[in-house]
C-alpha cells in the first residue's frame, strides 16, 4: 500500500510505503503519527502514487496542462534505462581503464577502512602493535601508504603532546 500524504506545517508532499507507525516530513522535520497525516491518495500500485503525487504538486504551480502530455512513470522509467551506459562504458569512452579503475576502488576501501588519516594510521599502529620499536611503527605506516618521514614527525610529535611515551626504544600509547 501506498500513500500520498502531506505536511500540515509546510505543505510537502510526498509518497509513503505501507502504514508506520510515524512519519518525517522530508522538508520541515516535523514528526506526527502516520494516522494523522492527511492522506491524499492511498493506492497499490507506486507509480500511481507518484503520478497523483505530481499532478497535485503540478496544479499547485497552475502547470497542470504542461504535466498531461508527459508519459507515465513507468514508461519514463523504461526510456531511461535504455537510454543509460553503464559505467564501464562510460568510463572506458573516456580512455579510463575500468578494470585499473574498480582495482583502485577496491584498493582504497581496503585495509584500514581507507578513512583513516596518516596520523590515525600512526596512532593505530601504536595500538595493534605490542610496545613497538619506532622501525616497527615506521614499517606499519609505510604498509598503509603513509611516508616515513611523515610517521617519524607524527610520532615525535605525539610524544611531546604527551599522548605517547617512549621508553628504552619502545613506544606505548597513555
Amino acid at each position: 500500500m501506498y500513500a500520498v500524504v502531506g505536511c500540515s506545517e509546510c505543505s510537502a508532499l510526498w509518497v509513503l510505503e505501507g502504514r508506520p507507525e510515524t512519519t518525517q516530513c522530508p522538508r520541515c522535520g516535523t514528526r506526527r503519527k502516520f494516522e494523522f497525516r492527511r492522506k491524499f491518495v492511498e493506492t497499490e500500485d507506486v507509480d500511481a502514487a507518484r503520478e497523483i503525487r505530481a499532478k497535485m504538486l503540478a496544479e499547485r504551480q497552475d502547470l497542470g496542462e504542461a504535466l498531461d502530455g508527459l508519459d507515465s512513470y513507468a514508461e519514463m522509467e523504461a526510456r531511461v534505462e535504455d537510454s543509460v551506459i553503464d559505467d564501464e562504458t562510460y568510463l572506458e569512452s573516456k580512455g579510463v581503464d575500468s578494470d585499473a579503475a574498480a582495482a583502485a576502488g577496491r584498493r582504497a576501501s581496503e585495509g584500514t577502512g581507507g578513512s583513516n588519516s596518516r596520523r590515525e594510521t600512526v596512532i593505530e599502529a601504536l595500538e595493534r602493535l605490542d610496545s613497538p620499536e619506532e622501525d616497527e611503527i615506521l614499517e606499519y605506516a609505510a604498509e598503509r601508504g603513509v611516508p616515513e618521514k611523515y610517521a617519524r614527525r607524527a610520532l615525535q610529535s605525539l610524544v611531546r603532546s604527551g599522548e605517547v611515551s617512549e621508553n628504552d626504544g619502545r613506544y606505548r600509547r597513555l
